[in-house]
């Protein structure tokens, strides 16, 4: 990411001044602040890709919508009995009577009262059809209408807040955070479009048992491509296993490979605790009762704490995490040195080391900073065209990283990746 968009002028040269640890977090002139604005509005712009997704959802959620709907007003009839079946029996019935009067005949015709809709019932067939073209319609209405609240989602997420730039920004931050605490990406990325191939491949399975019963051969005929279509499906979605970065990404390509991912872990997790619980009756017995307790404890709460606990809802962000967020974001996604340099500089007013611990937990923001430690000669090649000293230029880079990275080591503790660069004299 470079967030300079001209090129240095070779007949004016700019002058590149290695920034200087501020007192205070992004207090240095706007700089920081300015690279950080331009990286996450690159960042956040994913309503871009999943607004047109929706559109799409939202398009052939319609038209699907129809086709079901065409097929279920040639299948519901099926449920009920045939209003011509009675017509046609009492017909017959006085067909019989009239041709007993032509003919001059006293006996009596064995007349009917049970008429053919009272004990209809209808096939399993029809029942389980019916069935399944209800679900697909439902799940296509569902889908499009979770689409339709999914822009609404979308619009509020970009909606512009009140204030000045700094309300602005760190607003856009805790709707960023909010987005990706409760999963509004994977929701509208997977989700969705998965209950919309629920919905389709549902259809085609109800279509199939449709048209057998009114042809098997139109049914085998129509079933042959369904049946290769849903196999590309799933050989597709199985082949992120082998290669992460095959371009057939999809809703069940990602639940197989989160699948992949936890079988093992979910397989061991289970053995040691079965284990665990049969050679521990006692801590067994104390977690049943522990949590009887705690259930009876949730459950006997009084109207006013619940209502103080919905009200109160969940605390909000400080100003110093949120500008540990926006220095980790910064640090873990710019490829620009200029910018990297002006993050640096801003660490040491990052002075919590809670806050510091969370950030070193990204390894990729362990890695960057590390290699700005240890290799900031790397650095020099990227301020061709600028107006500065080499030799001064690299003293100054390593004075700031190890000023940034002596900070976080007394600070927040020892890393393994963060230690003193040797040969290096700072």
């Amino acid at each position: 990411m470079n967030i300079n968009a001209t090129a240095p002028n070779p007949f004016n040269p700019p002058i590149f001044d290695v920034p200087e640890p501020p007192q205070e977090f992004g207090q240095d002139g706007g700089r920081f602040y300015r690279c950080y604005d331009a990286i996450a509005d690159e960042i956040d712009d994913m309503t871009q890709g999943l607004k047109e997704q929706l559109d799409g959802m939202l398009i052939f959620a319609g038209l699907f919508a129809g086709v079901n709907s065409a097929f279920l007003a040639l299948t519901l009839p099926l449920l009920s009995a045939d209003p011509s079946d009675d017509t046609n029996a009492l017909l017959a019935q006085n067909n019989a009577i009239l041709m007993q009067l032509l003919m001059g005949r006293n006996d009596s015709v064995p007349a009917n009262p049970v008429l053919p809709s009272t004990g209809f019932s209808p096939s399993h067939d029809i029942f389980t059809i019916n069935t399944l073209f209800s679900l697909s319609l439902a799940f296509a209405i569902i889908s499009s209408f979770l689409a339709m609240l999914g822009r609404q989602w979308l619009v509020y997420y970009r909606k512009r807040g009140g204030g000045g730039p700094d309300a602005r920004r760190w607003t856009q931050l805790k709707r960023y955070l909010g987005a990706e605490r409760w999963g509004l990406e994977p929701i509208l990325d997977d989700v969705l479009p998965s209950l919309l191939q629920i919905g389709l491949i549902i259809f085609c399975a109800s279509l199939i048992l449709y048209l057998r019963r009114l042809s098997p051969a139109i049914s085998l005929i129509v079933g042959i491509p369904m049946y290769l279509g849903l196999a590309f499906f799933v050989g597709s979605g199985l082949c992120i296993i082998w290669d992460k970065f095959c371009p057939f990404h999809s809703p069940l390509s990602h639940l197989i490979l989160l699948a992949a991912r936890g079988l093992p872990w979910i397989r061991g997790t289970a053995r040691f605790m079965m284990a665990f619980l049969k050679q521990n009756d006692e801590w067994k017995y104390n977690y049943r009762y522990e949590v009887r307790r705690f259930r009876s404890q949730v459950l006997h709460l009084p109207f006013a704490a619940w209502f103080h606990i919905l009200r109160k809802g969940r605390e909000e962000e400080t100003l110093a995490s949120l500008q540990a967020v926006a220095l980790h974001r910064t640090i873990s996604t710019s490829d620009d040195s200029i910018v990297l340099l002006t993050a640096a500089a801003n660490v040491p007013a990052i002075r919590d080391p809670v806050l510091l611990n969370q950030v070193l937990k990204d390894s990729d923001f362990e890695n960057r900073l590390s290699n700005l430690y240890h290799n900031p000669d790397n650095m020099i090649l990227q301020f061709r065209g600028y107006s500065a000293d080499i030799s001064d230029t690299t003293k100054f880079i390593r004075r700031l990283a190890c000023s940034a990275t002596g900070h976080i080591i007394f600070t927040a503790g020892f890393r393994s990746g963060l230690t003193a660069p040797k040969g290096r004299d700072s």
